[in-house]
């Protein structure tokens, strides 16, 4: 089976297994306690989090670790908004960011907040100026914006949309799950969230930093753990097998994520080529290394899915977060294009062209079968 669904998960990496396997022999007690191991896992847990604050570009007291990226949004959004309930409850967000910013949205309305969606241009980006002139407006307690779209792979102005929000005195979360270990950080956030599995660590660990100054309040009742931000007993072996893989993606993004990229432009150039009534969306420039999606006229995503995996490939279609609600994306929705017989091919480290090869060679007669069982010739 070739795993082409590295925007759901990566693959344990192995500098995570190897970091995993040894700490939870050594980090298995309670880092709140004062005896002899315990102090050994709270040691653990320190490093790893200065480890992930120097990764991110933050201080290791800004960085909390959570149970998962979507705790992550969810603390992130909400504790800002509680922490800034006086500034106004306006929150803004882009139309295309993942559907735990847009949950916790809506329940800032039910709350009676308000909600402006910003909207995204044919490719997937987040429109800068119209996300300026919304942040800018009174009563804006928080804006988000993702560094990069999960289903298309589409970065987004993360930089000019700081610099506004900077200009607007308004706070700025960043989601990174996608980016985190692939792509620099980028300056300006004042929130960022990431989650482990996303880089190759082991799922059950986000990351939530807020940086010194940004009014935060927990929306859950107060824990001692985490710095007050995230209650429950903290994943000690998770944490420091999540930062191992960190570094270990960091030091190899420049080049893998070259090669991974070639191989996504080729998908990108060979798919139109091979399979008629093809429309490849995303942004062929300002996009993640690893992610290519496209969608096939008259044929269900679902059906693609199915017959792609009995030839041996594990890939996703359509909204990967809301998949299960049988909705169509909200992201392509937003782009304006198509919605169903989506494919979204997503190399993990390691992808070689063989599989890619491989891929396009299978494609062209599954999509032909599907459509010609429907009648499309």
């Amino acid at each position: 089976m070739a795993y082409l669904d590295a925007a759901s998960t990566e693959p344990l990496h192995p500098a995570a297994r190897d970091a995993l396997l040894a700490a939870i022999d050594a980090g298995w007690a309670d880092p709140a306690r004062l005896y002899g191991t315990a102090r050994r896992a709270q040691m653990l847990l320190e490093r790893a989090r200065a480890e992930v604050a120097e990764l991110i570009g933050a201080r290791p007291d800004e960085v909390s670790f959570t149970a998962s990226g979507t705790q992550a949004v969810h603390l992130g959004v909400l504790g800002t908004l509680a922490g800034r309930r006086r500034a106004g409850n306006r929150l803004v967000a882009g139309a295309v960011e993942h559907s735990s910013v847009l949950h916790a949205g809506a329940l800032h309305e039910r709350d009676g907040g308000e909600v402006e969606i910003v909207g995204v241009s044919r490719t997937g980006r987040v429109d800068a100026d119209a996300f300026a002139e919304a942040v800018a407006r009174p009563g804006t307690a928080l804006a988000c914006l993702q560094t990069a779209n999960h289903e298309v792979g589409t970065l987004q102005p993360v930089e000019e949309a700081a610099r506004a929000c900077r200009e607007a005195g308004v706070p700025l979360l960043v989601d990174a799950a996608q980016s985190a270990g692939r792509l620099p950080v980028p300056e300006g956030w004042s929130v960022l969230t990431a989650s482990a599995h996303k880089w190759g660590g082991p799922a059950g660990v986000g990351v939530l930093a807020v940086r010194k100054g940004v009014r935060w309040r927990s929306p859950l009742p107060e824990d001692e753990r985490e710095r007050r931000r995230v209650p429950g007993f903290e994943n000690v072996p998770a944490i420091v097998a999540a930062a191992a893989a960190l570094r270990a993606r960091a030091e190899e993004a420049e080049a893998e994520g070259r090669r991974l990229s070639a191989l996504v432009d080729r998908i990108r150039a060979e798919v139109p080529r091979l399979v008629p009534d093809v429309e490849v969306v995303g942004d062929p420039v300002l996009r993640l290394p690893h992610i290519v999606t496209f969608s096939c006229l008259y044929v269900e995503g679902e059906a693609l899915l199915t017959e792609l995996d009995k030839a041996g490939f594990a890939v996703s279609s359509g909204s990967s977060c809301t998949a299960s609600t049988l909705r169509p994306s909200h992201v392509l929705e937003a782009m304006g294009v198509l919605t169903h017989g989506n494919v979204r091919v997503s190399l993990p480290r390691g992808a070689s062209e063989d599989d890619v090869d491989r891929f396009l060679a299978v494609l062209p007669d599954i999509v032909r079968r599907i459509r010609s069982s429907l009648g499309v010739h």
